[in-house]
């Protein structure tokens, strides 16, 4: 397999990354964070303008990219500055949905950094589970609840996982329905999220929807568009365990004990290269996710649970090796350290921790 980026993809890759590093120091992003929306909307259009939002999604959907390789390029930069824009909840999985569904109008929006999507799936007590869905799609009116619905305070629009038929955990029988958040029948609670996000609680009461695609057979779109979001969960993760790496790496340079920099301690040396080896892993395996976004659903499946799964192992291993060899400075707010290890954290748990992914893996593999 090649690995190699396309020139166009190293030209998006290098944009991103050095606007990132020039443009989003850590103060910037606390306080696009501490924003009424959780982000800052003046931030958000310059990250369109560069064509960050069009390399998420497929020329049939207007934008320019939307293959694995370009979710892995943008979300592995966005990590790298802990951007709280919401790429995630509007370009991933609010857009997925979109494409092939009419809505080619509201995906210009999108990508023009004008309109906010956000995916309501997630529900009170159904854990990881896809299928598991108790909010009812009745002749088009909505019910039921919402929960961690990312950046869903600031949506325009919610793409809403609704059962017309079945049992609360048959795949068959979900829809995807385009519900209003702030029509009749809709309540909300935003919140901050302790990594620096922000996410709402949503309840209906009979709220009117409109149904994309077969309004009992959208499983199978609910299940791409999450494996879109989970590969781009893995690449930001990655950008994240990179600036983890280097913030150790200049430390124990720099750090004296005893009248030697720490780096010269054997046993430090060789966490750091545990951690190394560790990243490298990650990143094979997200690659291949990326490779294998459109292969056949079990192949894609697989590969993408064995990415969530290891950067879920190796997110955890590098926040608490770069806590650790930082010693007390690593737990001060001024710091960096501190966030990415938040941050990291945070996205195992996200779309799906470790030990779900594993088993998962395990039972598309039998």
């Amino acid at each position: 397999m090649d690995f190699t980026l396309s020139e166009e993809r190293r030209m998006l890759a290098d944009t991103l990354t050095r606007f990132v590093r020039e443009k989003y120091d850590l103060p910037t992003r606390h306080g696009a964070a501490a924003m009424e929306g959780g982000f800052d909307p003046e931030m958000w259009t310059r990250f369109a303008e560069l064509g960050a939002v069009g390399a998420l999604l497929p020329e049939e959907a207007g934008g320019f990219g939307g293959g694995g390789e370009d979710i892995m390029v943008v979300f592995e930069a966005l990590g790298g500055g802990l951007v709280v824009e919401p790429f995630l909840a509007t370009a991933i999985l609010g857009a997925t949905p979109l494409i092939g569904a009419g809505k080619d109008d509201m995906l210009e929006a999108v990508i023009g950094g004008a309109l906010h999507l956000a995916l309501a799936h997630t529900e009170p007590g159904s854990r990881y589970e896809m299928s598991r869905v108790a909010c009812q799609a009745k002749g088009g009116k909505i019910t039921g609840r919402k929960s961690v619905v990312l950046n869903g305070g600031t949506a325009d629009r919610l793409i809403v996982s609704a059962r017309a038929s079945g049992d609360e955990a048959d795949e068959a029988g979900i829809g995807l329905w385009l519900v209003d958040p702030k029509g009749p029948g809709a309540a909300m609670r935003a919140f901050a999220t302790v990594d620096g996000g922000h996410a709402a609680e949503f309840t209906f009461d009979g709220a009117p929807g409109e149904p994309l695609g077969d309004p009992e057979g959208g499983y199978a779109a609910l299940e791409r568009t999450l494996g879109r979001g989970v590969l781009a969960l893995s690449a930001e993760a990655l950008g994240a365990m990179e600036v983890c790496k280097t913030l150790t790496l200049d430390y124990l340079k720099t750090r004296k004990q005893f009248g030697v920099p720490l780096g010269k301690f054997q046993a430090l040396q060789h966490r750091m290269v545990e951690m190394v080896i560790a990243i490298e892993q990650a990143r094979s395996l997200t690659m291949l996710a990326a490779g294998m976004l459109e292969a056949p659903r079990p192949e894609r499946e697989r590969a993408l649970s064995a990415a969530k799964n290891i950067v879920g192992r190796v997110g955890r291993l590098v926040s608490e090796e770069t806590i650790q060899l930082h010693g007390g400075i690593a737990m001060t707010w001024e710091y960096a350290a501190p966030h990415f290890a938040k941050r990291l954290t945070m996205i195992d748990h996200q779309l799906g921790d470790e030990d779900f992914h594993l088993a998962r893996f395990m039972t598309l593999a039998a």
